[in-house]
């Protein structure tokens, strides 16, 4: 042990964390600093020796005046510790921080780490009443005969951690003042003035639980408990011996110490540490014999902050984050409010359901997940009724991998909500055939009858064509090859002819849906659209670039959006068809139902906010035809796997015109899912045709090809724990009675009536080559 602590001795010299209270460089230097820091402790010998309940004392009155000049302050506010994200089951998903702190009390600590950063850094810590001028006095004459020597306290550390935590905190790491320099005279004086203040305020007890709470252990570990789970993988209770001196051996110098980067230079602090704990009585000789014969050994957990490290759903925990910055309630700002959430301990509950994440997650990975060409696909899915997100998923991953397409945009939400900004972020795909139920709803919602006929071989409808449409918004485009613009066409020739509502609907004809929007107020079209929740997935902005609408409408009065043209994202489109699940009740996608601070008192989150906004014979007349879309229209084809589960499932394809935008979106009573496959890419310009998938050639993908199995496998997999209870039906008059089917005998040209007061533009959509499905 002598060699032990001849070594420790010549190490102490070389690595020390602690200043003199003068910087002394010269003989005189070190003469003047020794009488006058002398005379100060000659002030406080009276009262500072003993414990802080005598330091109020009539006797020690007098010589603590001159202290009562100095500022006394210290708001000793928790510091900064671990926001942690949880699913709805209480799985955690990731940990967000600046510091990697978990707070523990110090009953949850073990009695050796206790035992040792008493035994090393402050072996008077009962006896003294926040400074030990014993210490001083040694440290002034080891200072004045040349050689540094510290004699803070634990009280002096920890109020210099939490000052300099403040510091931090205020956006004030230029001012921090470690304990190793930077301090004057009147630093130290002002810390040893807040250490009596503070040992008068707290119990010892509570400072030394504050003070491992709060210092700092190297390698992004901040307080015992990140520690302990980074050097050793085991928590702050469960620390061995021979763990716990290496850990208290660290505070004095992290880096010199460190047993990963150092590991002698970290045996010979942990064996002085047992020294020190052994002679003080704080273990047995055996005790000290045993650890010190114990290896340096680490078993290291890295510590892994931010969603990019999430256990699961790394964009849904994106997505709340920026929920939580985008929020006033958490800060003026948004500098604040990621401040909060960095530093402020909090416990995010959210609404995600960790069994159909992994069903999410498996099915995108098996679409697309290794890619060279980067095709991407998602699948998103809320609970009706309520808007609980119950999934979210993309084929990406956040960090670059061999042989993985990353990327840290968010393919289902606005891109508001996502990583990013609207200049380079995604905010959705055009939806396609999947916005054509929502005119079959106003069609119903005007009390026509979905077996009505319609001409839906017309392919032309002239600049002044009469749209009906009592909203103040002018109608915008039209299709009429006269004027430059592409005939409407759909997928196949044999659609232009006569045909129910109900038929153009489940076969996603696009003449059938121009032709019943023509026969009702495109306001009533726009009305259902928006109290659905369908709006944008990119903002509106000024000429300044000023945001001037984060959630802008999708304006059903540009025609092209009848048929899918703007950009919307899929998280958006489930929320919306779920409406039509939940009789006609619009619920707000939420992913947060509880946020806690690090007390435990609740901070606003978010709550099912729900309005009427269809009709419910409405909803189940959407309910009833987008169930024929699976039973015999055009996603006929992914029914049969359905079947097997024998469960009602409505659902609508959608394929915009260039086929690089797929979908599927449809629901059960229970879940409403967003199924996506196509080109996530920033311009989102690239053909869906002529390429390979999983080894499969597509001369042009649509919706039920790729988008569609994945919805199917998830939904089988998923949907009969949230119930799949039949739709109810809709009443007689909106079913009516199909009359027998037409030839192909009718004009393509819609006529030529009086001029309307729409001022239309060419169609700016789906006007191309009208893919039904």
């Amino acid at each position: 042990m002598t060699e032990s602590l001849a070594l420790a001795g010549k190490l102490e010299n070389m690595v020390t964390r602690k200043n003199p209270l003068f910087d002394t460089a010269t003989t005189l230097g070190k003469i003047l600093g020794f009488l006058g820091v002398s005379a100060i402790c000659g002030v406080l010998v009276a009262g500072l020796l003993v414990p802080a309940a005598a330091v109020s004392g009539s006797a020690a009155s007098g010589s603590i005046q001159f202290f009562d000049t100095l500022p006394a302050e210290l708001q000793v506010d928790p510091p900064s510790q671990n926001t942690t994200i949880l699913a709805k089951d209480g799985t955690p998903i990731a940990s967000i921080y600046a510091e990697n702190r978990t707070k523990v009390p110090l009953d949850q600590m073990s009695p050796f780490i206790k035992d040792a950063v008493i035994a090393i850094e402050d072996s008077r810590f009962y006896e003294h009443g926040g400074i030990d001028t014993t210490g001083i006095m040694r440290a002034l004459v080891s200072t004045a005969r040349g050689n540094k020597q510290g004699a803070s306290t634990i009280t002096q550390q920890y109020v210099n951690n939490v000052i300099n935590e403040s510091l931090v905190a205020a956006d004030r790491e230029e001012d921090v003042k470690l304990n190793g320099g930077g301090k004057g005279v009147g630093d130290k004086l002002r810390e040893m003035k807040l250490a009596i203040a503070l040992e008068k305020k707290f119990s010892k007890e509570q400072i030394l639980e504050g003070y491992l709470n709060i210092v700092f252990f190297n390698r992004d570990a901040y307080g015992i408990e990140a520690a302990s789970k980074f050097f050793f993988s085991t928590t702050a209770k469960n620390l061995t011996l021979p763990q716990a001196a290496l850990l208290a051996g660290l505070v004095n110098s992290p880096s010199a110490f460190d047993p990963i980067a150092n590991p002698d230079n970290a045996k010979v602090r942990r064996d002085l540490v047992l020294a020190a704990m052994v002679n003080q009585g704080k273990i047995t000789q055996a005790q000290y014999d045993e650890a010190v014969a114990t290896p340096v050994t680490t078993q290291v957990t890295p510590a892994r902050q931010g969603c990019a490290y999430a256990t699961m759903a790394p964009y849904f925990c994106d997505y709340v984050l920026h929920l939580l910055f985008n929020n006033p309630a958490y800060g003026d700002t948004t500098e604040e409010r990621i401040k909060r959430v960095q530093r402020g301990g909090l416990t995010i509950q959210t609404t995600l359901d960790p069994t159909a994440q992994n069903v999410a997650q498996q099915q995108v990975d098996a679409t697309a997940g290794a890619n060279p060409d980067k095709w991407g696909a998602s699948i998103v899915s809320v609970q009706p009724g309520t808007g609980q997100i119950v999934s979210m998923a993309q084929n990406t991953v956040w960090l670059p991998q061999e042989g993985k397409f990353d990327q840290t945009q968010n393919f289902n939400v606005d891109v508001l909500d996502a990583n990013g900004n609207d200049l380079n972020g995604i905010g959705g795909f055009q939806p396609g055939s999947t916005m054509k139920p929502f005119t079959f709803a106003e069609w119903l919602n005007e009390g026509k009858s979905m077996n009505q006929n319609v001409n839906a071989a017309v392919r032309r409808y002239p600049q002044n064509f009469p749209w009906k449409n009592t909203c103040p918004t002018p109608t915008n485009g039209w299709y009429d090859a006269s004027n430059g613009t592409i005939d409407l066409q759909n997928s196949d020739d044999g659609y232009y002819r006569n045909m129910t509502v109900l038929y153009g609907l489940k076969n996603s004809i696009n003449t059938a849906t121009f032709a019943s929007a023509a026969q009702v107020d495109l306001c009533g079209i726009q009305g259902i659209v928006d109290a659905t929740g369908i709006h944008g997935g990119l903002p509106s902005r000024d000429e300044t670039g000023k945001i001037t609408d984060p959630n802008p409408k999708v304006p059903m009065t540009t025609l092209a959006n009848l048929i899918g043209s703007t950009q919307t994202a899929p998280l958006t489109m489930a929320a919306s068809f779920a409406t039509f699940a939940a009789d006609g009740k619009y619920c707000e996608p939420i992913a947060i139902t509880s946020v806690k601070d690090q007390s435990g008192a609740q901070l606003p989150a978010q709550s099912s906010s729900c309005k009427d906004a269809v009709k419910p014979e409405v909803a189940r007349g959407v309910a009833y035809a987008m169930g024929k879309v699976l039973d015999e229209g055009s996603g006929s084809l992914i029914r049969p796997a359905l079947n097997s589960k024998n469960f009602p499932v409505a659902a609508k394809t959608g394929t915009n015109d260039t086929n690089g935008s797929t979908w599927v979106v449809g629901y059960t009573s229970g879940l409403a899912t967003a199924s996506w496959f196509g080109d996530p890419l920033a311009d989102q310009s690239r053909y869906g045709r002529n390429l390979t998938v999983n080894g499969q050639f597509y001369k042009a993908i649509d919706g039920y090809m790729i988008a569609g199995p994945q919805f199917t496998n998830y939904m089988l997999a998923v949907a009969p724990a949230y119930g799949t209870n039949p739709f109810q039906q809709p009443p007689s008059n909106l079913l009516g009675t199909a009359p027998a089917p037409q030839r192909n005998n009718t004009p393509s040209t819609a006529p030529n009536p009086a001029p309307s007061s729409g001022n239309g533009n060419s169609g700016n959509g789906n006007n191309g080559n009208g893919n039904k499905n």
